[in-house]
Order: structure tokens, then C-alpha cells, then sequence
């Protein structure tokens, strides 16, 4: 099960491109997409996904998350099997739950991984 809440009322901030290209090591894909590692913690990862809006090839392959998964869409939109996150969402995946995420526009995502990530 998904849960997922639009924060868009009452959270409001300005990303800082500037500050995020600076001081964020980013590792292209070569696709569009973008990851940037922000820490790590045992098995736990907290990272950004910066994609693209011209993006032609699916910009997240499908995949699971043993551990579970939140993320808060910073910009953009991310949409998947079980719905769809406009900018200000946030989004908990339960442990063991997969998905094939999809994104519209230039999209920033702030992503939790407590387990990390598996291919499906």
C-alpha cells in the first residue's frame, strides 16, 4: 500500500539550483536523470534525483524497495501504478513494495531508502 499526502498548502521553499549544483556530487546516467548521493548510513540512503523534462527513455527502470521508500517531489511530477505526486507530495512506499516510477517536466525528488533499492 501507498500512502501519499500533498504538502503543497502548507510547506512552502525556494530551491537554490546554484547551492545543488555546488555542493551535491552528481552521477549522470547519461539519460537525463541524475543522482545525487547526500548520505549514507549503513544500509540507509537519503539522495536526490534531478531529471530532465526532455527525458525520451523511461527515466527509472522498474524496481523494489526491501526496506520501503519516502520521497517528498521537490519539483515536477512523478507519477506510477498507484498514482500521481505533483510538486509538494510526499510518498511512502511500504517495505517490499515495487513500482516503475515516471516523471513530467524537470523533476527534483528527495528520496529515503532505509534498505536500499533492488532491480526487479
Amino acid at each position: 500500500m501507498t500512502f501519499t499526502h500533498s504538502m503543497a498548502d502548507w510547506l512552502g521553499f525556494t530551491l537554490d539550483s546554484q547551492w545543488l549544483e555546488s555542493n551535491v556530487r552528481w552521477r549522470d546516467f547519461g539519460t537525463g536523470v541524475r543522482l545525487g548521493k547526500l548520505h549514507r548510513e549503513g544500509a540507509c540512503s537519503l539522495v536526490l534525483y534531478s531529471v530532465n523534462s526532455e527525458v525520451e527513455v523511461d527515466a527509472f527502470v522498474p524496481h523494489s524497495h526491501p526496506g520501503g521508500e519516502a520521497y517528498i517531489v521537490l519539483e515536477g511530477e512523478v507519477w506510477d501504478e498507484d498514482g500521481t505526486y505533483p510538486t509538494g507530495s510526499i510518498v511512502w512506499m511500504n517495505p517490499a513494495s515495487s513500482h516503475t516510477p515516471r516523471t513530467r517536466g524537470k523533476t527534483l525528488i528527495l528520496v529515503l531508502w532505509p534498505e536500499g533499492v533492488k532491480t526487479a
